[in-house]
């Protein structure tokens, strides 16, 4: 009887230590979870600012090619900051980013309109747009 009693309390303490191992693992997998997508929320934000400074260093030497892909980029962080929710801090800042962005597309095409008007107000229409909505 001895035998089977102390069997009985093992088996009790595998079970303590399963039920603590599978809370551990829940608890460790809803971290994970949450800070995964804090941080794909960030990694959005992060996109726009690479891609300022992408339009900053490099705008005034693009192509009208070059301009398209840009407003394809563009249209592609928009579309990702769209998914999630993003504190009043956090959209103001997106926001100056934005106008950033709209600056250096205007700085990059100024001095190449002549012969190109309609093409360029037509990327610059587009840009806006975006941005506005």
């Amino acid at each position: 009887m001895r035998k089977f009693a102390d069997k009985i309390k093992l088996n009790k303490q595998k079970l303590r230590t399963m039920r603590k191992s599978i809370f551990s693992l829940l608890f460790v997998g809803i971290i994970m979870l949450f800070a995964s997508s804090c941080s794909t929320k960030q990694s959005a934000i992060s996109r726009l600012e690479r891609f300022s400074y992408e339009l900053r260093d490099n705008g005034e030497f693009y192509s009208f090619k070059d301009w398209e892909k840009a407003a394809d980029e563009f249209t592609s962080i928009r579309k990702k900051i769209n998914k999630y929710d993003y504190t009043s801090q956090e959209k103001q800042y997106i926001g100056e980013l934005e106008g950033k962005c709209a600056g250096y597309v205007y700085k990059g095409v100024k001095g190449k309109i002549t012969g190109y008007g309609n093409e360029v107000n037509g990327i610059l229409q587009g840009l806006f747009d975006i941005i506005n909505h």
